[in-house]
């Protein structure tokens, strides 16, 4: 009995993106799922893009049943880019496979709309449970992370207890990661859509909620928090 067995109507032809600026990556990833899929009796055609404005341009004019998202575009913030996604396609399934760990953005990415959270370091049998759980309509999060999960995480306007660092808010956390890239203030602006003025507004209050004085200490923070 397949993964699938469960579900009296499954789709057979699935339409996945895979969202991830590492081609080798990519690859492995693009290769395990069409094995397991095909194995599973379903026929999948996945694309792939590595940046943040592909993958939103082709959200935006494709039917997608599966979106397979890494966190660490070279061109967007994950958050943002998952932000802009949910808006475009609300009930779009998303799968975060990302370098930083659970407890920096699981919360936060569950909260954004995204219905899984694995790391890069995953093994192939829990991503390939993730994968089938958020196609027949569930939520996959790998131990530890299942057992932290709660209805208080899911809750959109409940502090994120679980996420670090959780003095931060998620704009906060995307301005600091631009800054960490060495990003100037005008192209942050830019990216974001805000004034430079409001951007200027947020890394004034990350030295103030991280008790810092200068740009240089928030890049270490940023580093040593694995933010980028």
């Amino acid at each position: 009995m397949n993964a699938f067995d469960t579900l009296p109507a499954v789709k057979t032809e699935l339409n996945i993106l895979l969202a991830d600026d590492h081609a080798l990556l990519r690859r492995g990833l693009k290769e395990f799922l069409q094995d397991f899929l095909t194995e599973d009796g379903l026929t999948p055609h996945i694309t792939e893009t590595d940046s943040a404005h592909s993958a939103i341009d082709q959200i935006r004019t494709g039917a997608w049943d599966l979106v397979i998202l890494d966190l660490n575009l070279p061109d967007m913030p994950g958050l943002e880019v998952l932000r802009i996604v949910k808006s475009l396609q609300p009930s779009l399934p998303i799968l975060i496979v990302s370098i930083y760990a659970e407890q920096h953005y699981a919360a936060r990415a569950i909260r954004a709309g995204a219905l899984g959270y694995l790391t890069k370091d995953t093994g192939p049998q829990q991503l390939r449970a993730a994968v089938s759980r958020i196609l027949q309509g569930g939520n996959y999060f790998p131990p530890p992370q299942s057992e932290q999960v709660s209805d208080t995480m899911l809750d959109r306007n409940t502090p994120c207890a679980h996420d670090l660092p959780a003095v931060l808010s998620d704009r906060e956390i995307e301005v600091l990661q631009w800054i960490a890239q060495g990003r100037r203030l005008t192209e942050i602006a830019e990216h974001l859509n805000l004034s430079i003025k409001t951007v200027s507004t947020y890394r004034a209050r990350l030295l103030t909620k991280l008790g810092m004085k200068t740009t240089a200490e928030l890049i270490r923070y940023a580093l040593d928090q694995q933010l980028v």
